[in-house]
């Protein structure tokens, strides 16, 4: 499973970040896409990036790069979180429409855009195809959060077909599908960060223990939709940060909020899920930041640190 955040300081700069759940990795790593880097598409033949560098952390495989999450030079960020049973891509390329591979939609959406408004337009007119990159990898049953220092939306593809939500909390889990999730927030209308006041049952005079005492009721666990209320909670909350220092420790310390710890949730009788990594990339300076379950430290690649202005993938 997995959880996505997006938030912006007052300065408009973008901090976008998720935390990948599963019983373990696949290799990944810091991917930068350069410039000059010529992709050939599954059905939109050679394209080329429109918006600059791109980087995030991916797996290469046939000299793509298959991004878990990404964003582009010029502000752009998606992430793929895992979404079965309810994901229903076109088995086939629809006749009329952009039709793009989904192994390759993360790819397609930063090379080609720099703004939400630009993919939900783009969308209007897309179809996404069920085809693999090749038998090894088989085909992942995602939807999406794409953001910018704007705003986000979610991305699902299911049987209704192409599906665009705005996103009101800038926050994404896994299924079920982000309608449900908004509006199952209204089960929670009561949690505040206040303090309450002492009140009084008849004689009886009772003030609170501490702090959070009107948190009382937000969800705990681990599933899908326990993790969407508390990362909204705690991304709607979080007092607005001024330093890239401070905007990403804001990231980190929301998604650990919501990380999965080995030995608590299980997916079958020995393999349980944990947070894998935990992602985000500032646009205020171009970084991606990340750290791993086995080591928590918070670690970073700059795009200002390499020579993008090449045509070969940089893996880090």
């Amino acid at each position: 499973m997995c959880t996505g955040v997006r938030f912006s300081d007052d300065s408009g700069n973008m901090y976008f970040g998720r935390n990948l759940d599963w019983t373990e990795g696949y290799g990944q790593k810091v991917v930068l896409t350069p410039r000059e880097y010529k992709y050939n598409s599954a059905y939109l033949g050679e394209l080329q990036l429109h918006h600059g560098a791109i980087i995030g952390m991916a797996i290469v495989v046939e000299d793509t790069p298959l991004y878990f999450d990404c964003a582009n030079e010029a502000g752009l960020a998606i992430a793929g979180l895992n979404f079965p049973g309810y994901a229903h891509y076109e088995k086939d390329p629809v006749e009329g429409k952009t039709n793009i591979a989904a192994y390759e939609f993360p790819l397609w959406v930063t090379m080609n855009f720099s703004t939400v408004d630009d993919v939900e337009e783009a969308l209007k007119d897309a179809a996404i195809v069920a085809k693999p990159i090749n038998d090894q990898f088989p085909v992942s049953e995602l939807h999406f959060i794409i953001g910018d220092k704007d705003r986000s939306i979610v991305v699902e593809y299911t049987e209704k077909g192409m599906e665009i939500f705005h996103n009101d909390v800038d926050i994404l889990t896994n299924q079920p599908g982000y309608a449900w999730h908004q509006e199952n927030l209204r089960n929670y209308m009561n949690l505040s960060p206040k303090r309450p006041e002492d009140v009084k049952w008849g004689k009886a005079k009772m003030a609170p223990f501490g702090s959070g005492s009107m948190m009382r009721g937000i969800p705990g666990d681990y599933y899908s939709p326990s993790r969407f209320v508390r990362a909204a909670y705690l991304n709607t909350h979080y007092p607005v940060k001024d330093s890239e220092d401070e905007n990403v420790m804001r990231l980190f310390h929301t998604l650990t909020g919501v990380a999965m710890i080995d030995g608590a949730a299980a997916m079958d009788a020995d393999k349980f899920e944990k947070t894998i990594y935990t992602g985000g990339y500032s646009t205020a300076s171009k970084t991606y930041y990340y750290n791993t379950y086995e080591n928590p430290s918070v670690m970073h690649v700059s795009m200002g640190d390499y020579d993008l202005g090449g045509a070969k993938l940089v893996e880090v």
